[in-house]
C-alpha cells in the first residue's frame, strides 16, 4: 500500500474520530455544524462550505454554517439568511429553489476564490431531507475513489448531529415550558424525592409559607409544613408509615394549619400525588398546595351571618310579637296613649327589621355584581347632613350635633337615597359608640376636584389591631360595649361600597390619649365634584 493512501486513511480516520468526538460531547447544534463543516472543507482541499437547514417550524431552508464565504456574499443573496420558503412536507421539492440560489452563490464565490464545482451533500434522515452541506471545491483537485462516501458518510453523521441537537432543544425548551408553568402557577407546587426532600419548590409557595425556595431545596418536607393542627386525620408520613402509595391508590389530601417562616399560620390543602415507575417504586411525590385562608374566612362569615341574623332578627320580632300580645288582652282597657305608645315601639321594631332586610339584600347584590346606583344631578351633601343630624337628634338625649358646611359646598351628581344611607350608618355608629353622650359633628371641606365629609364623635375610638377589620361584612368591635350594643357589622361595610361606586375614598381616623387609649373617631370621606 503507498504511503498517499496511507496518509489519505489516517486522515480518514482523524476526520472521523473528530466528527464522532463533536457528537459526543457537543449538543449544541451550531458547534456541531462548524466541526463537520470544517471536516467536509478540509477533506477535499476546499475553499469553502455551507450547510442549509430545513426549519420544520418556519418551512424554510436558510444557512445554518459558513467556512469561508465572505459576508459580502451573503449581503448579495439574502434570501440565504432569511430563509427559502418551502411548502409543508415538500422539502424534497424544495432542493431545486435551494440549487438555484447556492449556483449564484457558487458563481460569487468561484469568481472570488477561484473555486471550481460545488459539491452537494444531502442530509438526509430516512424519508425526510434536513439540509444539504455545499463544499466548493478548488481546481485540480483528483478525488479518491472512496471520498464520495466518505463525505457522504460526513452528511450522515451530520444529519444524526442535527436531529439530536433538535431534540435537546425540545427537551429544554419543553423543561423551561413547564418550569414557567410550576413557578408561575396559582397554587403552590412542591416536588419530593422519596426521602421527602424537597426538590422544586414555586413562587407561589414561597409567598403562601414565607419561606423562599433557596432556603429549602434539599431540605425535608416537615420544613415547610410544620403542622400546628390537622383538620384531616393523617399527614403524609403517617400516610406513608401506614403503606401509602399501594398500586393503585389514589391521591392522598392533607389539610390544616401550619406555621410559617415567620412564626404565623396559615390554612392549607394539600393534595399528595404519587410518581411511580412501572415497577411500581415511589419516584416522586408531587404536592399541590392551596391556601384556604380565605376559604375559612368565608365559612367563619357564613357562621357569623347566621349568627348575626338570628340574634338581630329575633329581638325586633319578639319585642313586636310581645307588644302586640300585650294590646290584644281582654281583661285590660288600654289607655289611648298606652296604645299609642306600643303601637309606636310594634312600628319602630317593624323599621328595624326593614333596615336589616335591606342591608342583607345590598350585601347579597354586591357579591352577585348588581349593585346599582340612581344617579342624579345636584344633590346637596350638607342638606342630607342637615335631615339626617334632624332625624337622629329626636332618637337621642345624650348627643347634641353640630352641622358645619362651607357656604360654596357644591352640589354633586350622586344617589340621594345612597348618601343619605351612608350618613345613617355614619351618625348611627357615632351615636352607639360613644355612650357618654356628646357633641357628634358632620362637616366638609372643598377641594380643586373633589369634596370631603365627615361625621366625628367623641366616643370610645378604634385600637390600632382592630382597625384593619372595620369595612369587612359582619365585623364589630371586639369590646364590651359593641358585645352590648346591637347590630349586625354590615353598615360601613355597605358605606365603603356605596362611596367607591361613586368613584370617592373612605377612610377614618382615632385621636389617641397616651394615658386612656383611642379617644373619638372620625369618619371621612371624599366624592367627586
Amino acid at each position: 500500500m503507498s504511503t498517499g493512501i496511507v496518509d489519505i486513511r489516517i486522515r480518514q480516520r482523524e476526520f472521523l474520530l473528530a466528527i464522532s468526538r463533536a457528537l459526543s460531547a457537543e449538543l449544541d447544534l451550531s458547534d456541531v455544524l462548524r466541526v463537520i463543516l470544517q471536516a467536509s472543507v478540509e477533506f477535499i482541499a476546499g475553499r469553502a462550505g455551507l450547510v442549509v437547514l430545513a426549519d420544520p417550524n418556519e418551512h424554510t431552508f436558510r444557512v445554518a454554517a459558513a467556512l469561508g464565504v465572505p459576508g459580502e456574499t451573503f449581503e448579495q443573496h439574502p434570501q440565504l439568511v432569511k430563509g427559502i420558503p418551502y411548502e409543508p412536507g415538500a422539502e424534497e421539492a424544495a432542493i431545486p429553489l435551494i440549487d438555484t440560489g447556492i449556483q449564484k452563490l457558487a458563481k460569487d464565490i468561484s469568481n472570488d476564490l477561484d473555486v471550481a464545482q460545488t459539491i452537494l451533500l444531502p442530509m438526509q434522515s430516512g424519508d425526510t431531507i434536513i439540509g444539504m452541506i455545499y463544499v466548493f471545491q478548488e481546481k485540480n483537485f483528483v478525488f479518491s475513489s472512496d471520498a464520495p462516501n466518505l463525505l457522504q458518510s460526513f452528511a450522515d453523521q451530520a444529519a444524526i448531529a442535527v436531529k439530536n441537537a433538535r431534540l435537546y432543544e425540545q427537551v429544554i425548551s419543553e423543561k423551561k415550558r413547564l418550569d414557567a408553568i410550576l413557578d408561575y402557577s396559582a397554587d403552590g407546587v412542591m416536588i419530593l424525592d422519596p426521602q421527602l426532600k424537597i426538590e422544586v419548590f414555586n413562587q407561589a409557595l414561597s409567598q403562601i409559607t414565607g419561606w423562599k425556595p433557596a432556603e429549602v431545596l434539599g431540605c425535608h418536607h416537615d420544613t415547610v409544613l410544620q403542622w400546628k393542627n390537622l383538620r384531616t386525620e393523617t399527614d403524609l408520613q403517617m400516610a406513608l408509615d401506614q403503606g401509602w402509595p399501594m398500586p393503585g391508590s389514589s391521591h392522598l389530601y392533607v389539610e390544616g394549619v401550619i406555621t410559617k417562616s415567620n412564626d404565623d399560620t396559615v390554612s392549607l390543602g394539600v393534595t399528595y400525588a404519587p410518581l411511580l415507575n412501572p415497577r411500581g417504586n415511589l419516584i416522586n411525590i408531587i404536592a399541590n398546595v392551596r391556601d384556604l385562608t380565605r376559604y375559612r374566612e368565608e365559612e367563619q362569615l357564613q357562621k357569623t351571618f347566621i349568627s348575626v341574623v338570628s340574634h338581630e332578627l329575633k329581638t325586633p320580632v319578639s319585642i313586636i310579637k310581645g307588644y302586640a300580645g300585650t294590646l290584644q288582652r281582654r281583661d285590660v282597657d288600654w289607655p289611648k296613649e298606652v296604645m299609642i305608645e306600643y303601637l309606636s315601639v310594634i312600628e319602630e321594631e317593624a323599621d328595624s327589621l326593614t333596615d336589616l332586610i335591606d342591608n342583607l339584600l345590598e350585601v347579597s347584590k354586591l357579591q352577585a355584581g348588581s349593585f346599582k346606583l340612581n344617579m342624579a344631578e345636584n344633590i346637596s351633601v350638607p342638606d342630607i347632613a342637615r335631615q339626617v343630624s334632624k332625624k337622629f337628634s329626636n332618637q337621642t338625649k345624650a348627643h347634641t350635633f353640630s352641622v358645619d358646611f362651607p357656604a360654596d359646598y357644591p352640589e354633586i351628581a350622586g344617589d340621594e337615597r345612597r348618601i343619605t344611607q351612608v350618613f345613617n350608618n355614619l351618625v348611627s355608629n357615632a351615636i352607639k359608640y360613644s355612650p357618654e353622650g356628646g357633641v357628634i359633628e358632620i362637616g366638609g371641606t372643598i377641594n380643586e376636584d373633589y369634596v370631603t365629609a365627615h361625621v366625628s364623635d367623641p366616643g370610645i375610638g378604634i385600637p390600632d389591631h382592630e382597625r384593619h377589620r372595620i369595612f369587612q361584612q359582619f365585623s364589630r368591635l371586639d369590646n364590651a360595649l359593641s358585645r352590648k350594643t346591637e347590630g349586625t357589622g354590615l353598615g360601613l361595610f355597605l358605606t365603603k361600597a356605596i362611596i367607591e361606586a361613586h368613584h370617592g375614598r373612605i377612610w377614618f381616623s382615632s385621636n389617641v390619649d397616651p394615658d386612656t387609649g383611642p379617644t373619638g373617631t372620625t369618619f371621612a370621606f371624599s366624592l367627586p365634584k
